[in-house]
């Protein structure tokens, strides 16, 4: 095991990332200035529970009434893609990036500024400027330190006989779609595909990261992969002290470890659309994701929640996001392992 998120928390604070402009606040103020009053029309990928107060937040600065339509990302894409150019939906603000390229990939999102582009690290957005990155999450091992005194060092590992029915994994979640999508572009569909299919024993299936997070602390499994915030939420919920599980990551360069981000497209020429994603950017929507979700900012400036292990340091592979568009092959993959 590399590195444990849980004990790094007296560690560090406040990062900004390189490579960043600062956060979008004038922009936002001067584009508040010049929007329109035609309501906005949001699909939203993302936990209702963890953004609509952001929403909410935003129609309250702005004055811009949102009507949004809650689902996982995949979901949503294919509705999307589905919907094609008639789609009703001005923005897409997807859970993950692989939902976002597939949308962009069939030619339905439109062109992002630059000014928008700018403001966050190349890395975190769409080469073609089609969507953007509005907040980072890494994946972690979520486990019960009384129950595994030895960590695995690869995730690979969890598909050994010992993990027989301890893991949690959540195959209709988004996030964990993106991970696999990852894991098949790294290590290879066949190398996939064995481990989806010890997963299908060893692995106890939830529908969210939160549900895995639960059973953890509540000794109905002993681990699972989730997104790091989920961890952080719960320990502002109930204080740090009163966690019984940590997390923790695999060894470097390991895919249990993919950064992602949570990000937007325009569908629209609704000029709203650009006044969301600018208020998402802005100083007042990094900071919303910091204290509010646990996520990472992806604009320069905003401190990072106290004990977060800066981004750039995750001991991630490296990998291009704009390679999370081949959604639909691991969902095959997926269901022939038999997880969905």
């Amino acid at each position: 095991m590399k590195k444990s998120l849980g004990a790094a928390i007296a560690l560090m604070t406040a990062l900004s990332l390189a490579g960043c402009a600062p956060a979008a606040t004038e922009s936002t103020e001067s584009a508040s200035e010049t929007a329109s009053s035609e309501p906005l029309v949001v699909y939203a990928g993302r936990s209702e529970e963890l953004v609509q107060p952001l929403i909410d937040q935003f129609t309250e600065a702005t004055g811009i009434e949102v009507e949004v339509r809650y689902a996982g990302s995949a979901e949503l894409a294919a509705q999307i893609l589905e919907e094609g150019a008639n789609s009703p939906a001005d923005v897409f603000f997807a859970q993950d990036a692989g939902a976002l390229g597939a949308v962009s990939k069939a030619g339905l999102l439109k062109t992002l500024d630059q000014s928008l582009r700018d403001l966050v690290s190349p890395e975190y957005g769409a080469k073609d400027g089609s969507w953007i990155g509005v907040s980072g999450r890494v994946r972690v091992l979520n486990y019960n330190p009384e129950r595994v005194t030895e960590l695995p060092k690869s995730v690979f590992d969890l598909a050994n006989p010992e993990y027989q029915g301890r893991v949690g994994i959540a195959p209709t979640n988004a996030s964990f779609q993106a991970f696999v999508t990852a894991m098949r572009l790294i290590e290879g569909e066949a190398k996939t595909l064995q481990w989806l299919e010890a997963m299908k024993v060893n692995g106890v299936v939830y529908e969210k990261n939160g549900a895995i997070l639960d059973a953890v602390e509540a000794g109905e499994i002993d681990l699972g992969l989730i997104n790091h915030y989920y961890w952080y939420a719960k320990a502002k919920e109930v204080g740090v002290e009163n966690l019984k599980s940590k997390i923790a990551q695999f060894e470097s360069q390991d895919v249990g470890n993919l950064r992602n981000v949570a990000g937007v497209g325009i569908l629209s020429e609704n000029p709203n659309a650009k006044v969301f994603v600018e208020y998402l950017l802005s100083q007042q929507g990094q900071q919303y994701f910091v204290e509010q979700t646990g996520e990472y900012p992806l604009v320069a400036g905003i401190e990072l929640l106290e004990g977060l292990v800066p981004l750039s340091d995750i001991p991630a592979p490296e990998f291009d996001l704009n390679d999370l568009d081949a959604l639909e092959q691991t969902l095959e993959l997926i269901r022939q392992a038999g997880l969905i």
